[in-house]
């Protein structure tokens, strides 16, 4: 039996649904507004929530990562009176199980339910995480044991994958975890960074040449995409491929044959492709950046990796990993933490993520020299200011939008950084002024700002800007 939360301020509703869930042997709950049902989800063990969209103190759908994160994890099942595409997507982009209008049959119901209950017992049942090796890979924070499960998920097939995450979330070590836990694990992983490759020899590094096929070619040479025969071929930040090399790499995919620069037989190579990149690759196809079909190719399974600034409770850890290293190598005592340490590191917003984090705890560690305890003066001087700065949250105390982007080795940013961190912060503030202007109304929003509604989903999702009385009509 499993317990099963309604979240609907209609009573009716909560009445009909609860009436299933009991004939079909479950327990049903219910609340009426939407903190009512967070509160309870949070402290429940729920199997299935179904979630209404429109509620007197909000939006379903700005609440459903929160219910997601639950400790029961459980599945949600969002109903709304009246159905949107845009809304269904933003749905099943967000991790609903499943997006229905009311007026969909209670027996239809009740077979979403079963489907997403028969769904969970057989996660259960599944080899569990602590199974994975997962060298690197620190933390135990919700967001992070998604992504874990989808490594797992991604391990058990041959599939391509595609790895999203922000510059320093750890893309290289996930692939590298996949490739581990999988059928070709004691074959090569060959790594290639796509934005290294000099663009008059990307054809050459990839597919290999001949002997003389161009200057300087003094003997014949095997690519990478050979090299990694039998094994993994790891490309990080595919999107900087020339799409000239996109189309030729979409054959070698598709027909596991490829041609070397200069050859004139073919070549085989089987081989496993994981994927990754920062970029949004569905925004390049639209600007014909980036080739559709090659996207559709490599993206059989997908994950997206949270920034440091997501995943709570795991900054401490990983800490204490990294500084239990570098000790070991630097051979000094394991050094003792003072709290002002902790504060400051918990209240700084990690733009360069995991790897900023390693390369604070290295330049602290030299800070400290032979001191037995870790202080918060010890920490680069800009990670101190921003804590100082979240510490008194002067409301008048405005922030430089590139003040995050700070490299932690040159205390400023490069520009492309300092760019990206103010039209970020442009971009935020606009959309909350938009839906202050809308009064929520995302029709009228996505008029205003002469954008669709699913690319203003889109960009509330990225931002994670939540507005009560969302109102998708």
């Amino acid at each position: 039996m499993a317990s099963i939360l309604i979240i609907d301020d209609d009573a009716h509703v909560c009445d009909l649904l609860s009436r299933a869930v009991r004939r079909m042997g479950h327990e049903p709950d219910s609340a009426q507004t939407l903190t009512e049902g967070l509160t309870r989800a949070r402290a429940g063990d729920y199997g299935v929530v179904f979630l209404d969209v429109r509620m007197p103190d909000g939006n379903g759908l700005d609440y459903l990562p929160e219910i997601k994160k639950a400790p029961s994890q459980p599945e949600v099942i969002i109903i709304t009176a009246v159905g949107d595409p845009d809304g269904a997507e933003l749905a099943i982009a967000n991790g609903a199980w499943d997006y229905m209008p009311k007026q969909t049959s209670l027996k239809e119901m009740s077979l979403t339910l079963l489907r997403a209950l028969q769904f969970r017992a057989e996660k259960k049942s599944r080899r569990p995480l602590t199974a994975l090796k997962r060298d690197g890979i620190i933390g135990r924070s919700p967001k992070l044991n998604v992504c874990l499960d989808l490594v797992a998920q991604a391990a058990a097939s041959e599939a391509p994958v595609l790895i999203y995450g922000e510059t320093g979330t750890g893309k290289e070590v996930f692939a590298q975890a996949i490739h581990v836990n999988g059928a070709r694990a004691g074959q090569r992983l060959v790594v290639v960074d796509c934005a290294a490759l000099p663009e008059n020899l990307v054809e050459s590094i990839l597919f290999g040449h001949e002997k003389g096929s161009f200057t300087g070619a003094d003997k014949s040479r095997a690519g990478v995409i050979k090299q990694a025969d039998g094994g993994t071929l790891f490309l990080d930040e595919i999107g900087e491929l020339p799409l000239n090399v996109q189309k030729a790499f979409l054959r070698v995919l598709q027909e596991n044959r490829f041609r070397p620069v200069g050859g004139q037989a073919e070549v085989e190579s089987n081989f496993r492709l994981i994927a990754a990149t920062n970029k949004n690759l569905e925004q390049m196809v639209e600007t014909a950046a980036f080739r559709q079909d090659l996207l559709f190719r490599i993206r059989s399974h997908i994950i997206e990796l949270p920034p440091l600034r997501e995943r709570e409770g795991d900054i401490k850890e990983l800490a204490l990993y990294y500084l239990a290293r570098l000790c070991e190598r630097y051979g000094t005592e394991i050094k003792g933490v003072s709290p002002d340490f902790w504060e400051a590191l918990l209240r700084y917003h990690w733009p360069g993520n995991v790897r900023e984090l390693v390369n604070t705890v290295e330049t602290t560690l030299a800070a400290a020299f032979d001191a037995p305890t870790l202080f918060a003066t010890h920490l680069p001087t800009h990670i101190r200011a921003r804590a100082a700065r979240a510490a008194v949250k002067h409301p008048g105390a405005a922030v430089l939008p590139w003040e995050q982007a700070l490299d932690p080795v040159t205390q400023f940013p490069p520009l492309s950084q300092a760019r990206e961190a103010a039209v970020a912060e442009f971009e935020r503030r606009y959309l909350r002024d938009l839906l202050r202007k809308s009064g929520g109304n995302v029709k009228q929003a996505s008029r205003l700002a002469q954008v669709s509604r699913q690319r203003l989903h889109e960009l509330l999702r990225k931002h994670q800007v939540r507005v009560s009385n969302l109102d998708d009509t």
